[in-house]
């Protein structure tokens, strides 16, 4: 399981809000490149969010929905990229002083990335929840302004 932490000049409400706009999602999740659609129950458990991730001209359409949503301190979803698989994403968020702390862990549940060993898969994860969470903080630290 890939874990990133990082420490954001803002509260963990304005980290949820982000989190909260489903049409940000492609702003902060490295790979994704559109969205399609926001269920209007988003994001209550079981909502989703419609969108592709890749580059254009191979784009790939697939869903993200709420597993839970306990704002604000914690948020799991599940992330479909077929035809690579799907993941379990959870969100934490604690205050710390004037700020927060974000924590993602990031596992493959399903589909042939699940079979991979992790020695292989966590590095890359890592990287990609590194620049995951900066875009996160941008957006969330900026709109805290």
């Amino acid at each position: 399981m890939a874990r990133n932490v990082r420490v954001l000049a803002c509260t963990p409400e304005d980290v949820f809000r982000v989190l909260a706009n489903g049409w940000l999602y492609p702003a902060w999740v490295v790979g994704a490149s559109r969205m399609r659609k926001v269920e209007g129950r988003w994001p209550q458990p079981g909502a989703k969010l419609h969108h592709s991730f890749g580059t254009w001209p191979i784009l790939i359409d697939d869903t993200t929905s709420v597993v839970e949503w306990d704002p604000p301190r914690r948020a799991v979803l599940q992330a479909r990229g077929w035809p690579i698989g799907e993941a379990r994403v959870s969100i934490e968020v604690r205050p710390r002083g004037d700020g927060c702390v974000v924590r993602i862990h990031e596992q493959a549940v399903s589909g042939p990335a699940a079979f991979v060993p992790r020695v292989f898969t966590d590095p890359a994860l890592h990287w990609r929840n590194s620049e995951t969470l900066r875009r996160l903080a941008y957006l969330a630290e900026n709109a805290a302004e």
